[in-house]
């Protein structure tokens, strides 16, 4: 039995990516495995790594939960938009707060890279943009999914990581994002 967790990285609960976070979570309880939904605006932590890897910095009890899932999880999915070409400064914070030394990478002495603590983990990115899909990715060679997905999930060990990218969103019709919504209600149901 699979062990999913959905981590929902935008702070409105009234957001497009609450309901994408939502139909995945529930395509995916059709099937046999344990789901988990984390939504990153309800944790109680600081954002900031305040003193970078120079010292620990504590981590508060919904971090602590956070990464329990994280590590036990065999499945991460997450939503989110892409501002700025980037993500959410919480999300970012969220990030930062727990793929730490240790917990989702260990260096290795006198190697340049580390080793991968989260090997045999698969994940999927649902992303939300108004940039459409073939300016993100001709002109603007997709600085948010290349940092996320390369720089950050592979990094750690995450493979594959596949992404979904739906966009644009502004001003987008209720016929486009209904559509959207029972994709990605699929793409859980069909997590197996």
């Amino acid at each position: 039995m699979k062990q999913v967790l959905v981590i929902n990285g935008h702070p409105d609960k009234q957001s497009f990516n609450w309901a994408l976070a939502q139909a995945y979570t529930d395509g995916a309880r059709k099937t046999d495995s344990t789901i988990w939904q984390l939504n990153i605006t309800d944790l109680k932590f600081n954002p900031n790594l305040s003193f970078g890897y120079r010292q620990k910095t504590e981590l508060e009890p919904d971090l602590l939960d956070a990464i329990d899932k994280l590590q036990k999880a065999d499945h991460i999915v997450w939503v989110f938009p892409m501002w700025w070409y980037g993500y959410p400064a919480l999300m970012k914070g969220f990030i930062d707060r727990t793929f730490l030394p240790g917990i989702t990478f260990q260096p290795v002495e006198g190697k340049a890279f580390p080793k991968k603590l989260l090997k045999g983990k698969t994940s999927r990115i649902i992303v939300t943009a108004d940039t459409p899909r073939w300016y993100d990715y001709l002109f603007m060679k997709s600085p948010t999914i290349n940092q996320f997905k390369k720089g950050t999930l592979q990094f750690c060990g995450v493979s594959p990581v596949k992404v979904t990218y739906i966009a644009p969103i502004k001003h987008s019709s209720l016929a486009f994002r209904s559509k959207w919504l029972k994709k990605v209600f699929l793409l859980g149901e069909r997590l197996n």
